[in-house]
């Protein structure tokens, strides 16, 4: 595996973000522009905030920096400003109005600098009748259908912590907004707002399901579809020694292969007769409870069967192939994963661990040209020079 040139801070550098500290999808979308190396300056709140998280731990505050305001002060609002005004984008993650009323809103942002790109990141949106209604990941993803497509029938909807939501529907929608608004900014010397809300960017993650819905290929039901267990052949397997396997033998040929390795070749029902789908499920299951994951594993190495070991999440970073590609890290006695896509001329690392809050006021203040602020006993002054 190529090792980072350190002297290249990735595919972002030069460009300028603020965030405004808040929970889940807002710090994780900042991280995702640090990890591709834009300068994030993370302005958090006297006495911190949030989820009880150590923020030595805080991996979504890595490749970031940490400069502490107090908003509800008098002069809060300009000292956020005078960052808006060297900035390229903002993110915030407030109820709708929060923002406008602490003075940092898109009006008064626009006003300092007009070509800031303004990232909101909302689980319900700006607007509509439960925009001001408090929520979280598992709610954003209910009401749009999502979370009740995952799970076994008869159980209630497994609960994808909070990836689908937060991350998948809120996090990269959101980046992927400013990215676009970012690049038409430079192109037309305009920002504009933009309203990444968890329920639009969840809904448009189904996008493939509803037209299968549509065409009568899905059924809106748990359990009962191609993608979502309820084929004998694309799902999970319990092991010997209550391990699991993943079986994504979809394709006629990886199944072939698959059912050669499993031992039942001759004896599994046709996998085209739906209506004996449950007996070739038993039948995979009973072989599965034959060895151990270990041992399944060894059978599966090196085919095309698509079937894998599901390991844990302090397992994954040995899994062999995973650690040639350098998937996950090393930094700061954390192991996480490491900054992701990848890129050829502006590679990518992890620069440095959580910012910690305060920590970098002052270099802050240097590098971006905007007046020193100093802490004192919680409130966020401007130093006498």
């Amino acid at each position: 595996m190529a090792v980072p040139d350190k002297g290249v801070l990735g595919p972002l550098a030069g460009v300028r973000v603020v965030e405004l500290a808040g929970i889940g999808p807002g710090p994780f979308a900042a991280m995702l522009l640090a990890d591709l190396g834009a300068d994030v300056v993370r302005v958090d709140r006297p006495g911190g905030g949030g989820l009880a998280i150590n923020p030595e731990y805080d991996v979504t505050n890595r490749n970031k920096r940490s400069v502490i305001v107090d908003l509800k002060a008098a002069d809060g609002a300009d000292r956020v400003l005078d960052l808006v005004d060297r900035a390229d984008v903002l993110i915030e993650g407030y109820r709708p109005g929060v923002a406008e009323r602490l003075g940092v809103g898109p009006g008064a942002c626009h006003a300092r600098n007009p070509k800031l790109v303004y990232g909101r990141m909302t689980g319900w949106g700006q607007e509509g009748p439960l925009a001001q209604r408090a929520g979280h990941d598992i709610a954003y993803i209910a009401i749009t259908g999502t979370l009740g497509m995952i799970g076994n029938p008869g159980e209630p909807p497994t609960v994808p912590a909070n990836l689908v939501g937060d991350y998948a529907g809120g996090s990269l929608y959101l980046v992927v907004g400013i990215l676009a608004a970012l690049h038409h900014a430079r192109e037309h010397g305009t920002g504009q707002v933009v309203d990444a809300a968890i329920v639009d960017g969840t809904a448009h993650l189904t996008s493939m399901i509803h037209g299968m819905l549509a065409g009568g290929g899905w059924q809106d039901r748990r359990g009962a579809n191609l993608l979502d267990g309820g084929c004998p052949f694309y799902g999970n397997y319990e092991t010997a020694d209550g391990g699991y396997m993943a079986v994504g033998a979809l394709e006629q040929q990886f199944y072939d292969e698959f059912i050669e390795l499993l031992g039942l070749t001759g004896e599994a029902p046709a996998r085209k007769d739906l209506a004996r789908w449950g007996e070739l499920r038993e039948a995979v299951a009973a072989r599965f409870k034959e060895r151990t994951r270990e041992e399944w594993t060894a059978v599966f190495e090196g085919s095309d069967a698509c079937v894998a070991p599901v390991l844990s999440l302090s397992e994954a970073p040995g899994h062999p192939h995973l650690a040639a590609r350098g998937t996950f890290v090393h930094h700061g006695g954390i192991t996480q994963p490491a900054p992701a896509p990848r890129f050829s001329a502006t590679p990518t690392h992890v620069r440095g661990g959580p910012a910690q809050p305060g920590a970098d006021t002052e270099a802050v203040a240097r590098d971006w040209d905007v007046p020193v602020l100093v802490q004192h006993s919680g409130i966020t002054t401007k130093e006498d020079s």
